[in-house]
């Protein structure tokens, strides 16, 4: 839709005074927060009026990388099969604000990352401090108001006049080493839409699907691992550096198995009791082990690490039994 009067081209007429977030981001889970682009995706999806919790099955495929955990996010596959949404890379050969308002138009988005200092809902953390790129998906534009309505993090927000300005570097001369942002289109007519029952079992098929494609062993003694041989060098280190080792780490894995806990719930519903409990023990013991490190005091990570291993085999286990 759009106004003629105020030059808004919106993608669903939202209003940030008025929105509310999917249950994910309504403050009662452990993780307010997932990841920059899970995030997106869940408002995204949400705002349009689909469960974004169908499209996270590959959540359970999280496994240890060598130095980090799988940044998660939903598979392109489950996006389009299950909600007819596809995902794709952009050439933004042009203005991007430009760009923005003519996909809108035509009833597509944008993902974009951007530079949250020039983020107003980053107020606590990154705006007008760090320099930091985020995704986030628009909702709206006005080209000659110097608005933008977006997804970002946990919600819907705004932003106006010289944070528009400096976001999309307009009038700005650029050094010809400033790479243009990675963009993506998101277009919702790659295929039926599904809701109700037919999605919830065209959503278990899915879930099947990532589990058997789930890390060949457990990744938690691996992780331990790694953490042992690592653990010296982040006590002697500054706060930032245990920031970035936990966002990328035991951060990543409550956040992710806490979604894996929440799409066990609403796809099984109390047949997926059991294995959503096991799902928490692992964003319990994530969380502590976090507070460990946080406290920059040496300890023994053993422990912990046997208490995730073992929450993880039974929460498998009790996957792969809920859906047999």
């Amino acid at each position: 839709m759009s106004s003629a009067r105020t030059g808004l081209v919106s993608l669903f007429g939202l209003d940030p005074q008025t929105y509310r977030p999917h249950a994910i981001h309504s403050g009662a889970a452990t993780y307010g927060e997932t990841n920059c682009y899970a995030d997106v995706l869940i408002e995204l999806l949400h705002a349009r009026g689909d469960e974004p919790l169908a499209v996270m099955g590959s959540a359970l495929r999280l496994d240890f990388e060598g130095d980090q955990w799988t940044f998660f996010k939903p598979a392109p596959e489950d996006l389009e099969l299950l909600l007819g949404v596809d995902v794709h890379e952009m050439q933004p050969y042009r203005p991007l604000p430009e760009q923005i308002a003519e996909q809108l138009a035509n009833g597509r988005t944008i993902i974009v990352e951007l530079d949250s200092f020039h983020l107003p809902d980053t107020a606590s953390t990154a705006y007008g401090r760090d320099h930091v790129k985020s995704s986030i998906a628009a909702e709206s534009i006005d080209l000659d108001g110097e608005l933008l309505r977006y997804f970002h993090n946990a919600g819907y927000h705004e932003l106006r006049g010289e944070d528009f300005r400096e976001v999309f570097r307009v009038a700005r001369e650029l050094s010809p080493d400033v790479l243009p942002p990675y963009t993506e289109l998101v277009r919702f007519d790659a295929g039926p839409r599904l809701t109700g029952d037919e999605l919830r079992a065209a959503a278990a098929e899915r879930v099947r699907a990532h589990l058997a494609r789930r890390p060949a062993d457990n990744p938690f003694p691996r992780f331990g691992a790694a953490l042992q041989e690592r653990l010296p060098v982040l006590l002697e280190g500054d706060a930032q550096a245990y920031h970035d080792y936990a966002f990328a780490t035991v951060r990543m894995v409550g956040a992710g198995f806490e979604l894996c806990a929440l799409l066990s719930q609403w796809l099984l519903g109390d047949g997926g009791s059991p294995a959503a409990d096991a799902l928490r023990r692992i964003v319990d013991d994530a969380k502590v082990l976090s507070f460990k490190l946080a406290r920059r005091r040496a300890f023994d990570p053993e422990p912990a690490i046997d208490a995730l291993a073992g929450a993880w085999d039974e929460a498998m286990g009790r996957l792969d039994d809920a859906l047999a």
